[in-house]
This record gives C-alpha cells, sequence and structure tokens, in this order.
C-alpha cells in the first residue's frame, strides 16, 4: 500500500468516529399575531438570495436559499416578513373541496357535485328538479373527490387538445401532443419539441378562456417569445386576446382553490 493509501485510509477511519452533522431541517416556523406558520426550506443553485412564495393551490409556504445561505439568515429572513406571509394568506381564496354539495364552475358554470352513492357510472352531469346544474358522482364517498378530478382533467384534455389542433392548424405550425397538468405558475408552456402543456384548472374557466390560452400555446409553436410578431400571430387567430386576459387577471387565481383542500394533503 502506498504512502498516499494509507493516508487516505486512516482519513476514511477518523472520519467515521467522528460525530456526524445532523441532517438540515427542511422547515422552519414563523410567529405572527398568534399564528404559527409552517415554512418549508429549500436550497436552490441558482438562487442568489433568500425569497419567500406561497402556492397558490395548496398554501404552502416556500422559502429559497442560496446553496451556500445559512439558516440562521433564512430563519431571520422569513420572521421579519411574518407580517407579509399573514397578509398573503388572508388574501388567498379559501380552498373549495370536491365533495358533495360543493358548487364547482365547468366551463364557466356553476356545477353542484351530487353524490349518487348508488348509480352506475363515475360522473357526469345533468341537470336537477331546481334548475341547477349538477356533477353528478357515483360510487362510495371517499372516492368523490377523485373521481370528480379525473372527471375534470378528461374534459380539460379534450377541449384543450381540440383547440389546439385547430389553433396550430390555422398557423400551419407542427403540433406533437398535449399534455395536463396542475401547474400552478402558469397556465400553459410549449416545449421546443412541439408538445403543449396545459393547467387542467382551464376546464373550470369559460370557453373564450380556453380558446385564448390554446391559441398563445399554439403561436409558441412559431414563436418561442413574446414578441410583437407572436402577439400578431396569437391576435390572428384569436381576436379576443383582451377579454381572455382581463378575465384571468380578474378571476384566474380564484381556480386554484378548487380540490386545493386534498391536494395539500
Amino acid at each position: 500500500m502506498s504512502r498516499r493509501d494509507r493516508i487516505g485510509l486512516t482519513s476514511l477511519m477518523l472520519r467515521a468516529f467522528l460525530p456526524r452533522r445532523p441532517p438540515e431541517p427542511s422547515f422552519l416556523t414563523v410567529a405572527f399575531d398568534d399564528e404559527i406558520y409552517e415554512v418549508r426550506v429549500r436550497r436552490h443553485a441558482r438562487a442568489r438570495r433568500y425569497t419567500l412564495r406561497i402556492h397558490a393551490a395548496s398554501r404552502e409556504i416556500v422559502l429559497s436559499m442560496p446553496l451556500r445561505g445559512s439558516l440562521r439568515e433564512a430563519n431571520v429572513f422569513a420572521q421579519k416578513h411574518g407580517a407579509w406571509i399573514a397578509a398573503r394568506l388572508k388574501r388567498l381564496p379559501r380552498p373549495a373541496p370536491f365533495a358533495h354539495g360543493a358548487v364547482v364552475p365547468l366551463r364557466g358554470v356553476d356545477h353542484r357535485i351530487e353524490h349518487r352513492r348508488g348509480a352506475r357510472g363515475a360522473v357526469w352531469v345533468e341537470c336537477g328538479d331546481d334548475g341547477a346544474q349538477l356533477l353528478c358522482a357515483a360510487g362510495e364517498a371517499p372516492h368523490v373527490s377523485r373521481r370528480v378530478r379525473d372527471y375534470l382533467k378528461r374534459e380539460a384534455k379534450k377541449e384543450l387538445e381540440a383547440a389546439s389542433r385547430v389553433a396550430a392548424a390555422a398557423l400551419g405550425a407542427k403540433l406533437k401532443r398535449v399534455s395536463i397538468r396542475d401547474q400552478t405558475s402558469r397556465w400553459g408552456s410549449c416545449s421546443t419539441t412541439g408538445v403543449l402543456s396545459y393547467s387542467w384548472r382551464l376546464i373550470l374557466a369559460p370557453p373564450f378562456v380556453l380558446d385564448y390560452l390554446a391559441a398563445h400555446e399554439a403561436a409558441h409553436l412559431v414563436e418561442m417569445n413574446h414578441s410583437r410578431r407572436f402577439w400578431r400571430l396569437v391576435e390572428r387567430i384569436y381576436p379576443e386576446v383582451a377579454r381572455a386576459k382581463t378575465w384571468l387577471d380578474a378571476h384566474g387565481g380564484d381556480l386554484h382553490r378548487y380540490g386545493a383542500a386534498e391536494e395539500a394533503n
């Protein structure tokens, strides 16, 4: 064994007997106005400073910090922003779980969830005796939320794929496929390979909003930017851009509260 190998082996043996550093906590708590808030801590390679973010769907509070940042500084930063955390959470709409009796918008029209335990099928739409639109779910009560969510995702995939293909054809663009996700930071995205991804929650919005997002993302198949040329393409195939953007600015955030209670668990 060479001298270098002996030194390396000795170093490994010494490390084995040294006390190990305790694992870094992934959460810290912030106390403000008699409330305790749990904050998830994440180190990020691209982070240059300490930032706080609250996810609208799950109401989760996340503190991002540089890789070489200190937990002490992160804690000081979080404590200083206790008022900000409280104010932002207060402004968020309350979660609306997919449960019997809850009202959920479908294509912009309110539907009341109706649990039909003894019925056959999964989820369907019908008109109630009182004239209300019903979103009926069969099966046992614990499965209502999942069945409603799955139904909404299927409807979103069907309509967004159809709208995207129409928009792509109008632009002479090649669309590879459409995927549905639960994106919280954006309503849609376009990959360089021609894949369009959307938030399934767009099925909750009026059809003209869904059509706008399809036109927006399809235009990215031609222009991967937000230049004037890009917006001219969008407006060429969908002239009601301003109307859709105004609706999203006013009501888009509210869409994230539906089904949010289950997602936070």
